[in-house]
């Protein structure tokens, strides 16, 4: 247990930051599946400029790494590519 009043409160903030993290991450990843699942491109659209700009606050966040962000936004567009109409 921590013994100053500093790393007390530094164990308090971490614990914020983790559960703010977490929240984040969990709801671009449920966004993210539910981008796969549509099939309308009229729809994809209107999805994918929300969708990458989720993913570029987690990369600025340093919640996800800047190559997986490419990584994802690369996925996202080559799937919006794939639909059809």
């Amino acid at each position: 247990m921590a013994n100053h009043k500093s790393a007390i409160k530094r164990i308090r903030t971490s614990e914020v930051k983790k559960q703010r993290n977490r929240y984040q991450h969990k709801t671009a990843r449920t966004a993210m599946k539910k981008f796969f699942e549509i099939n309308k491109k009229k729809q994809a659209e209107k999805e994918l400029p929300l969708l990458i700009s989720m993913i570029d606050k987690l990369a600025k966040n340093n919640i996800i790494h800047d190559n997986k962000a490419a990584n994802l936004k690369a996925n996202f567009n080559k799937h919006f590519s794939s639909l059809k109409k």
